[in-house]
């Protein structure tokens, strides 16, 4: 029988923010339009430091309200997803650091559900990069990083090997990305792929090939803001009440 999931709880930056329309479309497929989807996201994401992309500034998923919601919701039948676990390489934390902190959202999530998903990195991608190319993403993505390329494959490998161990010491499902999802960019999956990828990543095989989610609902979601984000250094505050689309689902994004 299939898996009953009445809500989703999704953990990342980029490829989530990026796929976000995809994975609400996918899951309401998959579970029916009254699931609700809960995610802290956004380019650039840290799981456990403030992250600046050009204007914007996030919390880290760690101190997102993400975690107050979900112990102010009833219990239902849960599916995690904890992805997008590389940036944190990039901004120079140790690949110590960065696993404490998936570890510790791993753990809270775990408060919740034990029914979570943990996605490895690209490294088949990462590791096809030229040096010319690696400067020039480092210096379009993340300018203020000063690693080498040896060093953050090096990182990005620990990193690798630790989320392995912890999702095999956790007892929860470790997904393998496909490197055939990734083109030119290394790290962010191909928009051509965002389903199939989505799919695989939920679990959610079960979801309709026609459905793709309606443009209003991926306009919506593209303009909904977060919990908490500062604009130029001006914080802005938008109470999460669970936003419900046109086409079914409640979505909270932190």
């Amino acid at each position: 029988m299939p898996v009953e999931v009445a809500r989703v709880v999704a953990l990342g930056a980029s490829n989530l923010t990026r796929g976000f329309p995809t994975v609400v479309a996918t899951a309401r497929a998959a579970w029916g339009p009254g699931v609700e989807m809960i995610a802290a996201l956004g380019h650039g994401r840290s799981y456990g430091a403030q992250s600046r992309v050009v204007v914007r500034t996030l919390p880290g998923i760690l101190q997102s309200g993400l975690w107050r919601k979900l112990e102010s919701l009833p219990v239902v039948p849960t599916r995690g997803l904890i992805t997008d676990v590389g940036n944190d390489i990039l901004y120079g934390f140790s690949a110590q650091q960065t696993l404490a902190w998936v570890e510790e959202a791993l753990g809270r999530l775990q408060s919740f559900t034990q029914d979570i998903v943990l996605t490895d990195l690209p490294l088949a991608s990462i590791r096809r990069l030229s040096r010319a190319k690696f400067l020039a993403f480092r210096s379009i993505l993340v300018p203020s990083c000063r690693l080498s390329f040896d060093q953050v494959v090096e990182r990005a490998e620990r990193v690798n090997a630790g989320l392995a161990g912890l999702a095999a010491a956790r007892g929860v499902r470790f997904f393998h990305l496909n490197p055939d999802w990734y083109g030119f960019d290394p790290i962010h999956i191909r928009a051509a792929s965002w389903r199939p990828a989505w799919q695989e990543m939920l679990g959610s095989r079960l979801a309709a090939n026609g459905n793709r989610g309606s443009r209003i609902d991926a306009l919506r979601l593209y303009l909904m803001p977060p919990e908490r984000q500062w604009l130029l250094g001006i914080e802005h505050f938008s109470p999460q009440s669970g936003k419900a689309l046109p086409s079914g689902s409640r979505v909270w994004l932190y």
